[in-house]
C-alpha cells in the first residue's frame, strides 16, 4: 500500500475562498501531470509553485496553483503535490475523481501522517501531536501539542532508553557467558540508573493530570438544591443566556454543558438539575444524571442559597458527593438579596460541618458580584496541577499507560537486584522496561496500535 499514490482534500469540507488537495506517492507528479498540461512537473525544482488549468480530458475543471515537493523533502518524504483550487466542494470533488481516474486512490484517515512515520520523518508521539495540534481549542493545549511535535517527550524518553539499553546489552552478554559465572553489569550502578529512571517516570506520570486537564478540559459540576441559582451562575460565567432561569423549582431537567476558557485553559461547565427528592419522573432522571456528572467531575461547585435558614440538607448532599480527588468550592448565592450579617455566618456553618477542605465564596450571579473570584479559583486548580520541575507534559492516555508499565517493570528490576534473582529474569524485566518506553516513540509497535491511532485522524492529514 505504501507504493500507492494517494490523494485527499486537505482543507475543511464546505465552501471557502480556497481548497487544497494533497497527492503523495512515487507517481504523484505523473498522476497530476495527466491533468495539468501547462508544464512538465517532473522537470521542475522542488518547493516551487506553478499556475495552470486542471483538466479532465479536454474540459478545464478549474484554474489552479500546483505546489511540488520532491522526495525526500516533503511531509511524507515521498514525491508530493498540493493543488490549490477555488473553494467549491463540487470542484474539489471533480478534481479528486479525476486524480483517481489518473491512477491515484483516496487516502485513508491519517494516511499521510502514517507514511511520514513509517518513512522515519517523525516518530509516533510526534504523529499523535499533529492530531493534538489540529484539535487544540485553547492556548495551553496548543503549547503542549507544539512541544510534543518538536519532540519533547521523545527527547526525555530517548535518554532513558539509551542508558537502559547499555545495561541490557551487558546483561545479555552475561547470559552468553553464563557458564563462566562473570558479571559485566555493575548492579549498584544499574540500581542508581533505575532510581533516576523512576524519578523521571514518576514526574512524567504525575504530569498527566495536568495534561489531561489541558487537552480535554476540566469538568466542573454546578450542583445545589432547586432554585439555588445554578442556571443563573452558568449564564453569568458564560456572559450569555444559555440556561432558562425561573423562580419555579425544578426548571432544569437535563444537564447543560458549555465550554468556558479562563487564562488559556478550558473548563467544561455542567449545569445540573437541582438535587432533591421528587415524584416527578423526568426530574428524577435529571437528579440521577446530576449525581453521575459529579462522579466524573474534577471540580464541584456547590451552591447554597444565602437566605436559607437550615443548611442541613445541603451539608448532607455535599457529604454524599465529596471524594478525596474532587476539589470542592461552596458558593453562598444571592448575597444581593440578604443583608449582613446573615450571609457572613454561612461559611462558619459549613466549616463546622464539612470535614473536607473547600474554598468558600459569596456570590451574586445576578449582580455579577465575586464571579471573578470563582473564575480565579477554577484557574488556580489547573495551575496547581502543573509541575514546575518538568517541562514535558503527558496528555496522551497511551503514553500514560506505557509509562506506568515501564515504571512497574523498573520496580521489578530493582526487586530482582535486591533478591539476587537470576540473570535471565533480570534481563526479561529490563527488556520489558525498554519495550514499554519504546512504545511511546513507536520504536516498538504493531499494526493494531497503528491502526487505532491513525483511524482517529481526519482524512487528508
Amino acid at each position: 500500500m505504501n507504493n500507492d499514490t494517494i490523494c485527499a482534500l486537505a482543507t475543511a469540507n464546505g465552501v471557502g475562498a480556497l481548497g487544497i488537495i494533497r497527492v503523495s506517492g512515487n507517481d504523484a507528479l505523473s498522476v497530476v501531470q495527466k491533468s495539468f498540461p501547462g508544464k512538465k512537473l517532473e522537470k521542475q525544482k522542488s518547493h516551487t509553485i506553478h499556475y495552470g488549468y486542471f483538466m479532465d480530458d479536454e474540459e478545464a475543471i478549474d484554474e489552479v496553483m500546483v505546489s511540488i515537493f520532491l522526495a525526500p523533502k516533503s511531509f511524507t518524504t515521498e514525491n508530493s503535490v498540493e493543488i490549490a483550487f477555488h473553494g467549491s466542494p463540487h470542484i474539489g470533488k471533480r478534481i479528486l475523481e479525476t486524480l483517481t481516474k489518473n491512477g491515484a486512490r483516496m487516502a485513508k484517515a491519517g494516511e499521510f501522517t502514517l507514511r511520514a512515520f513509517i518513512n522515519g520523518r517523525i516518530d509516533l508521539s510526534q504523529a499523535e501531536a499533529i492530531a493534538d495540534v489540529i484539535a487544540s481549542e485553547n492556548e495551553a493545549s496548543r503549547k503542549v501539542a507544539i512541544s510534543q511535535l518538536k519532540g519533547g517527550i521523545t527527547n526525555e524518553i530517548s535518554i532513558l532508553r539509551t542508558d537502559l539499553l547499555n545495561f541490557v546489552s551487558l546483561i545479555e552478554l552475561e547470559l552468553d557467558f553464563a557458564e563462566e559465572d562473570v558479571e559485566f553489569a555493575d548492579r549498584s550502578a544499574l540500581k542508581g540508573l533505575l532510581d533516576k529512571i523512576e524519578l523521571k517516570l514518576d514526574s512524567l506520570i504525575e504530569s498527566f493530570q495536568y495534561g489531561n486537564a489541558i487537552k480535554n478540559g476540566t469538568a466542573v459540576a454546578i450542583i445545589g438544591k432547586p432554585n439555588a441559582g445554578k442556571s443563573t451562575l452558568l449564564n453569568a460565567l458564560l456572559k450569555e443566556e444559555r440556561a432558562i432561569v425561573s423562580n419555579i423549582a425544578g426548571t432544569t431537567r437535563d444537564t447543560i454543558e458549555e465550554i468556558l476558557h479562563i487564562k488559556g485553559h478550558a473548563f467544561r461547565l455542567i449545569d445540573t438539575a437541582g438535587l432533591r427528592e421528587t415524584q416527578d419522573e423526568i426530574e428524577a432522571i435529571g437528579v440521577k444524571k446530576a449525581r453521575e456528572k459529579v462522579e466524573n467531575a474534577n471540580i464541584l461547585v456547590y451552591l447554597a442559597d444565602a437566605a436559607t435558614e437550615d443548611y442541613s440538607e445541603d451539608i448532607e448532599m455535599i457529604r454524599s458527593l465529596q471524594r478525596d480527588d474532587l476539589k470542592l468550592i461552596i458558593c453562598a448565592t444571592k448575597i444581593d438579596e440578604v443583608l449582613p450579617p446573615k450571609y457572613e455566618t454561612v461559611e462558619d456553618i459549613f466549616r463546622s460541618k464539612i470535614d473536607h477542605d473547600f474554598d468558600f465564596i459569596r456570590i451574586s450571579a445576578v449582580e455579577n458580584q465575586n464571579i471573578q473570584d470563582l473564575k480565579n479559583e477554577l484557574s488556580s486548580y489547573v495551575e496547581q496541577l502543573k509541575s514546575q520541575e518538568n517541562n514535558v507534559v503527558i496528555t496522551n492516555q497511551r503514553h500514560f499507560e506505557a509509562l506506568q508499565k515501564s515504571l512497574n517493570a523498573a520496580h521489578k528490576v530493582k526487586e530482582a537486584i535486591a533478591f539476587q534473582i537470576s540473570t535471565e529474569l533480570l534481563a526479561y524485566e529490563l527488556r520489558n522496561a525498554l519495550e514499554h518506553l519504546g512504545e511511546i516513540s513507536g520504536e516498538v509497535t504493531n499494526d493494531e496500535v497503528l491502526g487505532n491511532i491513525f483511524s482517529k485522524f481526519c482524512i487528508g492529514k
